[in-house]
C-alpha cells in the first residue's frame, strides 16, 4: 500500500470518530479495557427502556430475539457459523460453564494453561480441582510471553482442556491459538480461546483455527460496555455436553416450568443458563455493528501502524517495554514501564485525571492502546503527556 493509499485508509476510519462523544473531551487510549461508547448506544438503551414502558411483559416479544440477534452480531466477527453462539453475561461464567460440562474421574484430567492468563480464569480452573481435576500451570519467563514451544509440551495425553487467551491482557502478546489448538487435538485434548483481548482489534476467525470454545464480551475493543459476553460452541461439540452449571432458559422448553430434571435444549440455547441481561445487548449492538461494518483487518493494519509508532518513542524515552515488539507476536496494547521518583502508577493516575485516559498493572506498567478512532495525533500527545508528568516531583 502506498502512502497515499495508507492516509486515504486513515482517514476513512477516522470518518467514525463522530460516533463517538467521549472523543471530543479525551485522549482516549483505553480501549483494551473499556471501548468508548458509541453515540448510537443511547438510543439503543432508549429503545429498550420504552420498550418495557410501553409493552410491560410484552416486552420480551422483542427482548428474547435480541439474545439471538446480539450473538449473531459478534459470530459475524469472529466467523462462527449459524447456530453457534449465545450471550452471557461475562467470562467468568462463560467459564465456569464450560468447566461444568467437563469429567475428571478418568486418567485424563488435566487442565492447562500459562501463568500469564487473566486471574479469573485462573480461579475458575484452579477450583475445579475439588473436583478431581489435575491443573498445570506454565510459567513465564519475562511476564510478557509463554514460549509456544513450553505450551505445547505441556499438553500431553493426560490434558482434557486448554484454557487460553488469544492475546494476554498483561502484556499483549498473542499466543499463537492455531499452533496449541492443533498440539491439543493431536492428543484428544479441548481448547477453549478467550478472545477478550482481540476480538474488535486482531482477526479472529473461530472457523478457521478449529477451536472447541471460544468466549469473549463487549466491555472492550467491542465498545459495548459491561454485560453482554459470548460463548462459541463448535457445531460438533454443540451436544456433547450437558452443563452443571444451567437454569431455565437452557431447557428446550423453558416456558413450560417442568420440574424437577433438566432437559437440555436441542441446540446452542443448552449453555445459555438462567435470565439473560438484555439490557446490555441493546448495549452492546451500535459497537458490535459498528466494528462489523468496519471489518478488523483494517482496524489491525491501523493498530499495527500506531503500536510500532509508540513501541519507537517508549524506545526513545528509555522506558521499559513489556510488549512484544513483533507485529505478528503483538495484539493492540502497547504495556510499557519505567523506574524513577514518579512511578508509572502515579503517571497513570495523572494521565486519566487530565483526560489521557489509559491504565496501569501490575508487572505490566501503563497499558495504552489506539483503537480505529485514534488519530496518528493523539498518539504523540499521549506519549508526550507521559514524558512531562515523569518530569513532574
Amino acid at each position: 500500500m502506498s502512502a497515499g493509499d495508507a492516509t486515504a485508509e486513515r482517514d476513512e476510519l477516522l470518518g467514525f470518530r463522530g460516533e463517538f462523544p467521549a472523543l471530543e473531551r479525551s485522549v482516549y487510549m483505553v480501549s483494551h479495557s473499556l471501548g468508548a461508547m458509541p453515540r448510537r448506544t443511547q438510543a439503543h438503551l432508549a429503545e429498550f427502556a420504552s420498550l418495557w414502558v410501553e409493552r410491560g411483559i410484552n416486552a420480551w416479544e422483542q427482548w428474547l430475539p435480541e439474545v439471538d440477534r446480539a450473538a449473531e452480531r459478534v459470530g459475524r466477527i469472529i466467523n462462527a457459523p449459524a447456530g453457534t453462539m449465545v450471550m452471557a453475561t461475562n467470562v467468568s461464567q462463560i467459564q465456569a460453564l464450560i468447566a461444568s460440562c467437563l469429567d475428571y474421574a478418568g486418567a485424563r484430567n488435566r487442565v492447562v494453561y500459562s501463568e500469564l492468563e487473566f486471574p479469573s480464569v485462573s480461579y475458575v480452573w484452579q477450583e475445579e480441582r475439588r473436583r478431581g481435576a489435575d491443573v498445570v500451570v506454565v510459567p513465564s519467563d519475562d511476564g510478557v510471553r509463554v514460549p509456544t514451544e513450553r505450551m505445547l509440551d505441556a499438553i500431553d495425553e493426560r490434558t482434557l482442556v486448554v484454557p487460553i487467551s488469544h492475546v494476554l491482557f498483561r502484556s499483549s502478546a498473542l499466543q499463537d491459538a492455531r499452533a496449541i489448538t492443533r498440539r491439543a487435538h493431536e492428543v484428544g485434548a479441548m481448547v477453549v480461546l478467550d478472545c477478550y483481548q482481540s476480538t474488535g482489534t486482531v482477526p479472529v476467525d473461530v472457523t478457521a483455527l478449529d477451536v472447541d470454545f471460544a468466549c469473549g464480551g463487549s466491555v472492550k475493543w467491542l465498545c459495548g460496555g459491561p454485560g453482554a459476553g459470548y460463548l462459541y460452541v463448535r457445531p460438533d461439540r454443540v451436544k456433547q455436553f450437558s452443563p452443571r452449571t444451567t437454569g431455565w432458559f437452557g431447557h428446550e422448553k423453558p416456558f413450560a416450568f417442568t420440574m424437577p430434571e433438566q432437559r437440555f435444549a436441542d441446540g446452542v440455547w443448552r449453555y445459555m443458563a438462567g435470565t439473560p441481561a438484555v439490557a446490555a445487548l441493546y448495549q452492546a449492538r451500535a459497537g458490535a455493528e459498528l466494528i462489523g461494518e468496519l471489518g478488523v483487518e483494517r482496524i489491525r493494519k491501523k493498530s499495527l501502524r500506531q503500536t510500532a509508532r509508540v513501541i519507537e518513542l517508549c524506545d526513545a524515552a528509555g522506558y521499559r517495554l513489556n510488549t512484544p515488539r513483533a507485529a505478528g507476536e503483538r495484539g493492540g496494547t502497547v504495556c510499557f514501564d519505567f523506574d524513577g521518583p514518579t512511578s508509572s502508577d502515579r503517571v497513570a493516575k495523572a494521565l486519566n485525571a487530565t483526560g489521557f485516559l489509559c491504565d496501569h498493572r501490575p508487572q505490566a506498567g501503563i497499558r495504552m492502546s489506539p483503537h480505529f478512532y485514534s488519530t496518528d495525533e493523539e498518539v504523540e500527545r499521549f506519549m508526550a503527556e507521559v514524558a512531562r508528568l515523569r518530569s513532574v516531583r
